[in-house]
C-alpha cells in the first residue's frame, strides 16, 4: 500500500473475532471419542509443552509429536483432516464480519495474529475472514514484536488494535503510544481470568463482544486525537 491510510484496524483471531475456545472443546471431545480420555490427555500435555517451547499454540505440530506411540492406530489419519477441514465459519462471533465491514468507512481492516504457517492461515481461509480483509492477512510468532513491520507495511495515520489479550494491548500501546487506540473484547478465557486482566493497564475501549465495535465512533476519535495533537504542536511552538 503506497499512500497513507487515516487508520488501520488490526484484528486479532482467535477469540477476537473467532471463537476458538469451542473449537478447543470440539477437538477435545473429538480426541476423547477416537482415543480414549487418558490418550486423549496425553495430546493436550504435548499441546502445552509445545506452546512454551514456541510461543504460540501449534496444532498440528502437537498431533506430529501425539503420533509417537500411536503408530499403528488407523484413526490418527484422519485427525490431521479434521483440524483443517474443521468448519471455522461457524465459529465466527455473531458480528465479526459485519465489523470488518463497518470499520472500512474509516481505513482498511487488516488480520494480525500469531500462529504456525500452515494451521492458522488456513483457519483464517476457512472461516471467511481472509476474504473478508481482502487478503490483508500477517501471521506472525510474536505479532507484538513486528510492530515496525506493520506499520511499514499498512502505513497510516492512526491504528486500532483489537485483541482478547490484555498483555498484548499493553505492550503495543507501549511502543506506539497514543498513535494506537487499543480495544479490548472480553471474549474467551485469557480475556476472563481476572488475576492477569488486574495486572495489566485497561485498553483504550473495552466492549463486551466484537459486535460492539459497531457501535464506537471512530471517526470521532480521530477528530479529537488531530484536535489534541494540534494542541500539543502549538504549545510546543509558542
Amino acid at each position: 500500500m503506497s499512500d497513507q491510510e487515516d487508520m488501520v484496524f488490526l484484528f486479532d483471531v482467535d477469540n477476537t473475532l473467532l471463537d476458538n475456545d469451542r473449537v478447543t472443546d470440539d477437538l477435545r471431545r473429538h480426541l476423547v471419542e477416537q482415543f480414549g480420555k487418558k490418550s486423549a490427555e496425553r495430546y493436550w500435555i504435548l499441546f502445552e509443552a509445545l506452546r512454551v517451547e514456541l510461543g504460540y499454540t501449534d496444532y498440528l505440530g502437537a498431533l506430529q509429536r501425539y503420533r509417537q506411540g500411536l503408530m499403528n492406530d488407523p484413526d490418527l489419519l484422519t485427525m490431521s483432516s479434521y483440524l483443517l477441514e474443521y468448519p471455522f465459519a461457524d465459529r465466527l462471533y455473531p458480528g465479526a464480519l459485519d465489523v470488518l465491514g463497518h470499520v472500512g468507512q474509516w481505513g482498511q481492516a487488516v488480520i494480525l495474529s500469531d500462529g504456525d504457517v500452515v494451521f492458522q492461515p488456513r483457519k483464517v481461509q476457512r472461516s471467511g475472514l481472509w476474504d473478508a480483509v481482502d487478503g490483508r492477512v500477517l501471521i506472525y510468532i510474536h505479532k507484538e514484536k513486528m510492530i515496525d513491520a506493520v506499520m511499514e507495511r499498512y502505513p497510516a495515520r492512526r491504528y486500532v488494535m483489537v485483541d482478547d489479550k490484555l498483555r498484548i494491548l499493553a505492550a503495543m500501546k507501549k511502543r506506539m503510544g497514543e498513535r494506537l487506540t487499543t480495544v479490548f473484547p472480553r471474549q474467551g478465557h485469557y480475556a476472563h481470568d481476572l488475576k492477569t486482566v488486574r495486572l495489566l493497564p485497561p485498553a483504550d475501549i473495552t466492549i463486551e463482544h466484537i459486535g460492539d465495535l459497531i457501535d464506537v465512533d471512530f471517526a470521532a476519535r480521530l477528530r479529537t486525537a488531530d484536535i489534541d495533537e494540534t494542541t500539543q504542536r502549538r504549545g510546543i511552538t509558542t
